[in-house]
């Protein structure tokens, strides 16, 4: 098992991956354009922020496995990887409470300038009337869009803060709203209108995609505080721009829509980072994240070598499109299983899903087909033919 990393990553997690017997490169220089040149022989790729672009699962010809070690999977063109029935997996919450920590830092800094404060300061400049006015966090209303592991994160660090915190999240109900001691709000724009500071934890969707876009900035109160740790593209950055003037929000951002990629340490978006607190995309760089993220990226390869499938895995079907099962008991033998599959494709009947489950002692088991279309009777009177078979129902 060949593994190419990517990124950087801890050293515990590169060892643990050769003690499970996986020949590990660990290449954090490579970006995006380079992964292609570099993956021929990689079974498993397990990425941070680089990018794995189509061209990069067509030149993986052993690749099987994508990891990205972290929670979202934009940067990873999973579409592509499904078609070409390669796994990809992430791991879900192990960053929540650095992002959470980040986010109620910003809040903080966008409330008291302290990004601006500090850059006059290095410029030889005293204003203590001007960044004296601060409106302060306590009895503030936070509003939270996504209410997720990080955003429950970022409520229960901003009640210690003695602020109310209201939210909005697709799978929230108005009962585990009050369970949790927040306030419920059915829509965004709801939330926009209502919150004094507004802390952003979703992923891209084409649902989400510019959902801060001009309407819903123009809903938000004057001087409110808007905070983005989670992804870029969410906000028309546009808009944004001329709501900072027009508006006197204060904007934190830790993530841009245009960001460098991995390996690129250049910035273009100057006029936007000036009138916000900007930070370079860490809300999950903490030592801490790291070797929680290590960890279940460990977790995620010894389970895809013992299964050949992995933990948390992201393009897996849901829910089989298949129409018709077929159930087929019949005992342990070599051959009974390439039987009935010549049967279905002979009869041009294509098989979804199978599982066959051993009954203990050893003897006999049961195989659970999913097909795309229902076996004509004769198709199954062949398979029920064979003597090494107990019985054939539909599912």
């Amino acid at each position: 098992m060949n593994i190419l990393i990517a990124d950087k990553m801890s050293e515990n997690a590169v060892e643990a991956l050769r003690k499970l017997g996986a020949t590990v490169r660990v290449e954090p220089a490579l970006g995006a354009d380079d992964l292609p040149n570099a993956i021929a022989d990689t079974d498993i790729l397990i990425v941070r922020s680089t990018k794995v672009s189509s061209a990069t699962i067509d030149a993986g010809s052993a690749l099987s496995l994508i990891i990205r070690a972290g929670a979202g999977v934009n940067t990873i063109d999973v579409s592509y990887a499904s078609s070409r029935g390669i796994h990809v997996a992430n791991c879900p919450g192990k960053n929540s409470d650095a992002v959470a920590e980040l986010a109620i830092g910003l809040i903080v800094a966008a409330d008291r300038r302290i990004a601006f404060q500090a850059e006059d300061l290095r410029a030889g400049i005293w204003d203590k009337k001007n960044y004296g006015k601060a409106s302060g966090l306590k009895g503030r209303t936070l509003g939270i869009i996504g209410y997720g592991s990080i955003g429950k994160g970022v409520a229960k660090r901003a009640k210690a803060f003695g602020m109310p915190v209201m939210a909005w999240s697709r799978s929230l109900t108005p009962e585990r709203a009050e369970e949790d001691g927040i306030i419920y709000c059915a829509t965004p724009q709801e939330l926009a209108r209502q919150a004094d500071v507004l802390s952003l934890h979703l992923a891209v969707t084409k649902e989400t995609e510019n959902l801060v876009n001009r309407e819903f900035l123009n809903l938000m109160k004057n001087s409110a505080i808007l905070v983005n740790t989670s992804r870029g593209e969410i906000i028309d950055q546009d808009a944004l721009m001329e709501a900072i003037d027009s508006k006197g929000l204060k904007v934190a951002l830790d993530v841009y829509n245009g960001e460098p990629g991995a390996g690129d340490d250049s910035f273009s978006l100057i006029d936007l980072a000036k009138k916000v607190t900007g930070t370079h995309h860490v809300g999950a760089s903490t030592d801490q994240a790291a070797e929680a993220i290590a960890a279940e990226t460990v977790r995620i390869v010894k389970t895809y070598i013992e299964t050949g499938k992995p933990a948390n895995q992201v393009n897996a079907q849901e829910k089989s499109p298949a129409p018709f099962g077929l159930v087929v008991r019949h005992f342990n033998r070599v051959g009974v299983l390439a039987g009935i599959l010549d049967a279905l494709r002979e009869a041009d009947v294509n098989v979804e899903e199978m599982e066959n489950a051993i009954f203990a002692g050893g003897k006999a088991a049961v195989c659970t087909l999913k097909l795309d279309q229902k076996p004509k009777s004769e198709t199954v009177s062949s398979i029920r033919d064979d003597s090494n078979v107990i019985q054939v129902s539909f599912a």
